[in-house]
């Protein structure tokens, strides 16, 4: 017999128990559950008021940093990228068929104009040029010749020993003969030309490049490329403008001042000044812009063939212009305003961009000599209690970057 048949009351007792066994568990940890919420809350407490101390209490005064407006001459300037070009560039050629005797330069090497450059072998022309000459010769005394007997002929005419159809018949051969003596001497002169090109010299000053033609090779007239020649001194470079500067362009012209452009390669600090040297005389239709040359003295050659540049050609000026740094400008869907700084706080101004040059621009809506604020603008509303501090300087900078900071150490 078993203890629950003996015992009905505890058998009872020990089902209800069981029964309410994981009743009494869950009730006992959602407690624990509900304990630990309060506990992390009660723990991240003290967190709070640390947080709110770090911001900017509210209606307090805002730390900004501001900018006088400047009243100045502004000058206006249009900026390209432009090409280095050649004032000439050219592939020397023989004008006759014939063999390089000699060549007279290294590759690279800078000449003068008439330099000698290559030397052919001329000498075909040469004997051709002896044999026009002996023509012309033969021709010359022949001519002389005729003329005495036209003198003869016209001594007997006087004396009556001949017919006037005799002196007719001298006058023509001295005539005839002439006219041959003429033709010699042009037969000489187009041989010597041929001679002479058996010398190729440097048609103006520059820097070759690379020898295309050896000594003993065979040239063709007009035909074999022997070396190119390149303008160095004085150079250009070509740019386009948008075409909306048209009509500064024009007005400077006509103003009779000279056009100042700078010219500033990548890897350079210093700026080569030049003079606009030529306004196409169509605006592209396809991109919209004018095609401009300014000409360059470099005698050091600094510019050279091909090299890009970046272009700064002053066009007019804007006198007594309004400059406000571009730090202090914001966009907004309604335009352009600053935050100006009027008795300790903070009054909003809208603006209109006139123009804008690097870090300034050129404004209308400020007074001289008003304080814009160009950092912690962010934080501004019109009214708000302003209170100045100064910029970092960029020695002060350069020790808070981490570069710097590690060297210190």
């Amino acid at each position: 017999m078993d203890m629950n048949s003996r015992f009905p009351a505890f058998a009872f007792h020990t089902s209800a128990w069981l029964i309410c066994l994981p009743w009494v568990l869950l009730a006992a940890c959602s407690k624990t559950e509900s304990v630990v919420p309060t506990t992390a809350q009660v723990a991240s407490a003290p967190a709070t008021p640390a947080s709110g101390a770090a911001s900017a209490p509210a209606g307090g005064p805002v730390s900004v940093v501001t900018a006088k407006a400047i009243k100045r001459d502004v000058p206006i300037s249009v900026k390209a990228v432009g090409s280095v070009v050649s004032l000439a560039n050219v592939d020397i050629r023989p004008q006759l068929t014939s063999t390089i005797m000699k060549v007279h330069f290294k590759e690279g090497q800078f000449v003068k104009e008439g330099d000698p450059l290559f030397t052919l072998d001329t000498r075909t022309d040469e004997a051709n040029l002896l044999k026009a000459k002996a023509q012309l010769a033969k021709d010359q005394a022949a001519l002389n010749d005729a003329k005495r007997q036209l003198q003869r002929s016209q001594d007997l005419v006087a004396k009556n020993f001949v017919s006037a159809a005799a002196l007719d018949t001298a006058q023509l051969q001295v005539e005839s003969q002439t006219a041959t003596v003429a033709a010699d001497a042009a037969a000489v002169q187009a041989a010597q030309v041929a001679v002479s090109y058996g010398q190729i010299a440097a048609p103006f000053s520059g820097r070759l490049g690379a020898l295309n033609a050896q000594i003993g090779s065979v040239v063709q007239a007009n035909v074999t490329a022997l070396v190119n020649l390149v303008k160095v001194n004085p150079i250009a470079v070509s740019f386009s403008v948008p075409q909306s500067e048209w009509n500064n362009l024009m007005a400077a012209q006509k103003s009779g001042a000279k056009v100042k452009i700078l010219a500033t390669l990548p890897d350079q600090k210093q700026a080569m000044v030049g003079r606009l040297e030529f306004i196409d005389n169509n605006i592209d239709a396809n991109s919209g812009t004018l095609k401009l040359k300014a000409l360059f003295e470099n005698p050091d050659s600094q510019l050279w063939v091909g090299q890009f540049a970046n272009m700064s050609m002053e066009v007019g000026a804007l006198p007594g212009a309004i400059v406000v740094p571009q730090s202090a400008i914001i966009q907004t869907v309604r335009g352009s305003i600053v935050y100006a700084v009027v008795d300790g706080k903070a009054a909003l101004k809208p603006v209109k961009i006139l123009y804008s040059a690097g870090a300034d621009a050129v404004v209308s809506g400020v007074d001289e000599s008003a304080l814009v604020v160009t950092d912690g603008k962010q934080n501004l509303r019109p009214g708000v209690s302003v209170v100045e501090r100064q910029a970092p300087t960029a020695a002060k900078a350069d020790a808070s970057a981490p570069g710097k900071a590690d060297t210190a150490k």
